[in-house]
């Protein structure tokens, strides 16, 4: 690898870690904000979407030109942080026994690394998502709420609730044993702005509805090759 390369490798390295405080810092603050200020033109609006950054179509596309090459993370971070995924998703597939203390810090790592992409995605390549969801037509609302309940054990875990409230025991359809997402109890939202309640319970309720009871390993494996499929056409498109 030459010189320019490895610099070149290590900006990009250093650009996407921004983003990685940038998307750290949304989820400390959970993205509730009942009016928001429009990254283009300074409005105030309120939010319709957890990752809403304009206030309308035409500030996005003035955004998306005046920043264009600049504001999207690079592509091979991006290629990083999928195959980081991905593997964090493997961790969790793996054969053999495993306790419950390494496999709640294995579903911690995957969830950050799934909700990262995703939440990358949305907000930089949102065309690019929103065709590969477009391609998946029969699984689409599956695909949504799935991700969208990974989002509340996203938030649950900065809340500081421990991973291992998130899983239980389960018998596999082969009859051996594995882990199941935990079905949980509505959360106490009283702290939370009205529009916040709103989003929050919809996330709890997609956990309820597309995690709970269901194979954890199969979770991220469905949503990191759906990741992978949107990633891709970003490299492509680059």
């Amino acid at each position: 690898m030459n010189e320019r390369r490895l610099v070149s490798e290590l900006h990009s390295w250093l650009v996407f870690r921004q983003h990685c405080h940038i998307y750290d810092q949304a989820v400390l603050e959970v993205r509730e904000a009942e009016v928001r200020e429009c990254a283009q033109c300074g409005n105030r609006f309120t939010p319709e979407r957890e990752h809403a950054r304009f206030c309308s179509a035409r500030c996005r596309m003035t955004w998306n030109d005046e920043h264009a090459g600049v504001a999207a993370a690079p592509t091979a971070a991006i290629d990083w942080s999928v195959t980081a995924m991905t593997e964090a998703a493997r961790r969790l597939s793996s054969p053999g026994p495993r306790d419950l203390p390494r496999l709640a810090d294995a579903i911690a790592d995957a969830v950050w690394w799934v909700t990262l992409v995703d939440a990358t995605l949305v907000r930089y390549h949102p065309r690019n998502y929103e065709t590969t969801l477009g391609g998946r037509s029969a699984r689409r609302r599956e695909t949504e709420q799935t991700l969208e309940g990974l989002r509340y054990v996203r938030n649950q875990l900065g809340k500081s609730v421990e991973p291992d409230e998130f899983v239980c025991p389960a018998v596999g359809d082969d009859g051996a044993g594995g882990w199941a997402w935990r079905p949980l109890p509505e959360p106490g939202l009283e702290t939370l702005a009205p529009r916040g309640r709103q989003w929050e319970l919809s996330r709890y309720r997609a956990y309820q509805e597309r995690l709970a009871g269901r194979d954890i390993a199969r979770t991220f494996a469905r949503c990191t090759e759906f990741l992978a499929q949107a990633a891709a056409l970003v490299g492509r498109s680059s």
